[in-house]
Parts: structure tokens; sequence; C-alpha cells
């Protein structure tokens, strides 16, 4: 299987703003947010589905879900959810978990604008604030 954009993240040969990293799993923004402060957390082995993941994998993948929701719940009090979505459709061929602070359906559903250049000024603000 050809290397995806996460794998290349994880090799460094590809910036990201992290918040999280163990040696199963990284936490990094999103460039293209579905609300400030969305995450992705991602496996450090690259498969195609959530579920061809291992049991232990799986577990650390979402061990750093919880702490990466808890911490969105610390630095946004204010917002009524946190999301943890697993959909896959934004970059394939490599598991991932999508978790963002949000109030509204309409917040939840919220489809970026891929096309803009990312801010990477803001991007790395709150990477900075979020890391643990």
């Amino acid at each position: 299987m050809e290397d995806s954009v996460f794998t290349k993240i994880i090799k460094g040969e590809i910036p990201c703003h992290k918040v999280y990293e163990d040696d199963k799993t990284i936490a990094f923004m999103d460039i293209h947010p579905t609300q400030p402060g969305h995450v992705v957390v991602a496996p450090k082995v690259q498969v195609n589905f959530v579920w061809d993941l291992e049991q232990d994998d799986y577990g650390a993948l979402m061990a750093t879900v919880h702490k990466v929701g808890n911490r969105l719940r610390e630095l946004f009090p204010g917002k009524a959810r946190i999301a943890a979505t697993v959909e896959g459709l934004g970059i394939s061929n490599h598991a991932h978990v999508n978790v963002f602070p949000f109030d509204t359906a309409e917040e939840f559903r919220s489809i970026p604008d891929s096309s803009k250049e990312p801010d990477h000024n803001e991007l790395a603000k709150m990477a900075e604030k979020l890391r643990f």
C-alpha cells in the first residue's frame, strides 16, 4: 500500500501542527477544520478501516481520542459537545478519528472549504494551546 498523507506526516515527510504523540498514535490540527479546535487522531500503523486495526492499536487510538476530547472540553468549556467521528471521507487508506468542539447540528455538519489556503499561524496557535 502506498504511504498515506498521514503516514508521511508520521514519518516527518510532511509538517503538521502536532498536539500529541505516543508510540502508537499521533494527534494534529486538521488544516481545513470543521470547527476551530478540530484535531485528527491517527494510528501510526496505516490501515484502510479502523476495524482493521489490531486490538492494541485500536485501544491506543481510542485512548488518544479520549485524551484529546477531554483536552478540547478544557479549552472550549462553552461548547455543548465534542464530536468524535470516524468517516474516512477526506483521507483514504489511513483510518483516523476527527475530534472537534461544536454547539449545533449545523456546526457538526459544516463542510470546510478545502480550496482555501490553511491559516498556519492560527493552527500553530491552537496547537500550542491544545498540546499536552
